[in-house]
């Protein structure tokens, strides 16, 4: 009987935008907006008819999300208060596509680390939250702008997306229908985040990531070992985005609030915290691996009240800040390239034999978890 081939990751890159906005430049961009939003709207306000725009602070956004500031593909769309979104033309069919050429820089970073050519490479997933169009797959576009072999496709798990490819490339490494993937997650959250919203505002940010993943035996250097994939789902509405191919079909979609991010976040705090908590813990006790064994948590970049609930659950007590990195202070919410971003910045350190856990949650209710062993 064959036995069966470990995966392991080899390389991981990340592709981030040049421009930033901090919270204050935020803030004073959407207080503009609802300044002229109130004054527009003054005798309705005044007559109970409509609840005047709130305004936001820089204090408020820091307090609620632990977030400082994020990376951008627009930032002068974004910060205009006549807009509030940011400005990214259309590209013509021969051009290469946004995502695509995002995609590239971060596949090519983690190319590199991995020591990997790219015709080398039998599968790519495209695993991202918002995909720019419904076909070509934007995966089979970067399948050919890299000169990749085999074959690609995209994936939508929101938040969750980059660790529910991981493990579709882990079981087809494992099974022998490939030696080697990339996963890929170009995140432009900017595009459908609601910046008119006082209570998301200040969420998202845009990026990409990229992790190179081989058949043990085919890595040349040093590596994170996959030891154990394991996924969920279950049906929420309190995250949702309506923005799907029916949107052109309707009328005056500009202002449908709920064709943009949309989150409960009170629901989605009470409900996904206890969830994912479980999730995790369960996947390491089945692995028997205990709190103590556990070098370091790279966690889903949504919220730091939320990752420091569920690292003290994990652990059972306050994690260190090495074990469990943020990088939401600097990048905001980057959907499913979060929890990749951390791992990328945060590996290696790691010594042989230290294990890790890659997690990544949001809606659906989705979790996807990834035990790893650096050797």
């Amino acid at each position: 009987m064959t036995q069966e081939r470990r995966a392991a990751i080899t390389g991981s890159g990340v592709f981030t935008p040049s421009e930033v906005i901090t919270n204050d430049e935020l803030v004073v961009a959407f207080n503009a907006y609802a300044d002229r939003q109130n004054a527009l709207h003054a005798e309705a306000i005044a007559a109970g008819e409509r609840a005047p725009v709130p305004q936001s602070s820089a204090e408020f956004i820091k307090s609620a999300s632990g977030i400082e500031q994020r990376f951008v593909l627009d930032k002068a769309g974004t910060l205009d208060p006549d807009r509030m979104f940011p400005r990214l033309a259309d590209r013509p069919d021969d051009a290469p596509s946004q995502m695509a050429e995002m995609a590239v820089t971060a596949c090519t970073e983690a190319l590199a680390k991995a020591g990997v050519a790219a015709g080398e490479i039998d599968a790519v997933i495209c695993a991202a939250s918002n995909h720019e169009r419904a076909y070509p797959a934007i995966a089979i576009e970067i399948q050919e702008l890299l000169g990749t072999g085999g074959f690609a496709f995209d994936m939508n798990v929101a938040c969750s997306s980059a660790t529910f490819g991981i493990q579709a490339a882990t079981d087809m490494i494992r099974s022998g229908s490939i030696d080697r993937a990339i996963v890929v997650n170009p995140e432009i959250c900017s595009a459908h985040l609601e910046w008119r919203d006082r209570d998301c505002h200040f969420i998202f940010g845009d990026v990409c990531t990229a992790v190179v993943l081989e058949a043990e035996d085919l890595a040349k250097g040093d590596r994170f070992v996959i030891r154990s994939t394991r996924c969920a789902t279950q049906f929420s509405n309190n995250i949702r985005n309506n923005d799907g191919f029916l949107r052109r079909t309707r009328d005056a979609m500009d202002d449908r609030r709920d064709m943009q991010f949309v989150q409960n976040g009170r629901k989605v705090f009470k409900e996904v915290l206890p969830m994912v908590s479980k999730h995790i813990a369960d996947h390491m006790a089945d692995e028997g691996v205990g709190a103590d064994d556990l070098k370091r948590l790279w966690l889903h970049q949504a919220n730091k009240s939320m990752n420091d609930f569920i690292g003290k659950k994990v652990l059972g007590r306050v994690p260190d800040p090495a074990e469990q990195p943020n990088i939401l202070q600097d990048y905001a919410n980057t959907s499913s390239a979060g929890s990749i971003i951390a791992f990328a910045k945060y590996s290696e350190d790691l010594a042989p034999g230290d294990t890790g856990l890659i997690c990544s949650f949001g809606a659906g209710y989705s979790v996807g978890s990834v035990l790893v062993t650096r050797a």
